[in-house]
């Protein structure tokens, strides 16, 4: 059953398109650019590194619709990566040695292309993680995907509002707490979270227009509550910071919080997450092949400098190693307080 927490954008609305969300992030309204904060503290301009991660986002089309998506996915949604652009993925991977592929969506379980991807990958010898909303394991026709995961040593990164169901539900719809507590359990059962080399880490966004708290310490809290409340074991927690783009966004317009959580980000600007920052390290594909610096470029339509190839069927690793990353006033989202990125804080 699709989980549906109430949402603001609705197609055809301008913030469900990205030149809407751009011209708002755009505005100065007395709001510092991201690339001035940079030149200020010393880096001129972000360029990338070497790249250790090839993040796949296979689609939109998920059996949640919660409010803080980034990536506005649902189950109404049609983009879908194709089985060709799945092959085109695992021919690039294959020319390079980046060691991590990163599987997300939507629900990238639900992509017809999700098992293909990882069998492949793992083929290579390459590191696997799929961003997971756990209730995505219940659903009846996926009765044997978690045995697939496990058989296939692939790291889960399962996003979780909170241990408690009251805020989880409010973000992401009725029941969904209690769904993912039922995964979680799942996922224990066949080694996760166990000590036994199978990786379950939870990943937590605020439920607000605030900053995440230290991330040593909600880790604390999820792993005694989690145990406490339901014996549940875990890896680790990430702390994400809820970025200004899409349903949150809205969501920021919608309660006149967007200033304010603008000035919050840039006033906790934090110099020292610019070296651990994942867009110098990641190459991010679009569900249609198109390649980003990060996924939250990718939602907002900004692709790659010319100066790399811009479609993964052309993917050449030289061409990507020390290009100009595309930034925008987004991306204080990321340098805020001890940073966010994917893999959680950044310093």
């Amino acid at each position: 059953m699709a989980r549906t927490a109430p949402t603001l954008i609705q197609r055809g609305d301008p913030l469900a398109s990205s030149s809407g969300q751009l011209e708002i992030l755009g505005r100065e309204n007395g709001l510092a650019r991201f690339e001035d904060r940079l030149e200020s503290t010393g880096t001129p301009r972000l360029s990338t590194s070497e790249i250790q991660v090839l993040q796949i986002n296979v689609g939109k089309f998920c059996n949640q619709t919660c409010r803080h998506c980034h990536v506005d996915a649902g189950p109404d949604r049609t983009e879908i990566m194709t089985q060709e652009t799945a092959e085109q993925c695992i021919a690039s991977l294959a020319r390079t040695q980046i060691p991590i592929v990163d599987i997300t969506g939507g629900a990238p379980e639900l992509n017809p292309s999700f098992r293909y991807l990882v069998e492949e990958s793992k083929k290579l010898r390459r590191h696997v993680m799929d961003r997971c909303n756990l209730t995505v394991l219940n659903l009846r026709p996926q009765a044997d995907l978690v045995d697939f995961l496990a058989e296939h040593e692939v790291e889960i990164v399962a996003s979780l509002p909170y241990y408690q169901p009251q805020q989880t539900d409010a973000q992401r719809g009725e029941g969904v707490f209690e769904d993912s507590i039922e995964a979680l359990r799942k996922l224990n059962a066949v080694g996760y979270g166990q000590g036994t080399g199978l990786r379950l880490t939870i990943v937590y966004n605020p439920v607000g227009a605030f900053l995440p708290p230290k991330q040593s310490a909600i880790e604390a809290d999820f792993r005694y509550e989690l145990k406490r409340r339901h014996d549940i074991d875990i890896d680790a927690v990430y702390t994400i910071t809820n970025m200004p783009i899409s349903r949150f966004l809205e969501f920021l317009l919608a309660t006149n919080n967007y200033e304010r959580y603008m000035h919050k980000l840039i006033d906790a600007y934090n110099p020292a997450t610019v070296d651990g920052l994942m867009c110098r390290t990641m190459i991010s594909v679009g569900w249609d092949g198109t390649l980003y610096d990060c996924d939250f470029n990718q939602m907002l339509d900004l692709p790659v400098t010319p100066k790399g190839s811009r479609h993964i069927v052309d993917f050449d690793l030289t061409a990507h190693t020390g290009r100009p990353i595309v930034t925008g006033r987004h991306c204080f989202g990321c340098t805020a307080g001890a940073g966010s990125s994917c893999g959680g804080e950044t310093a």
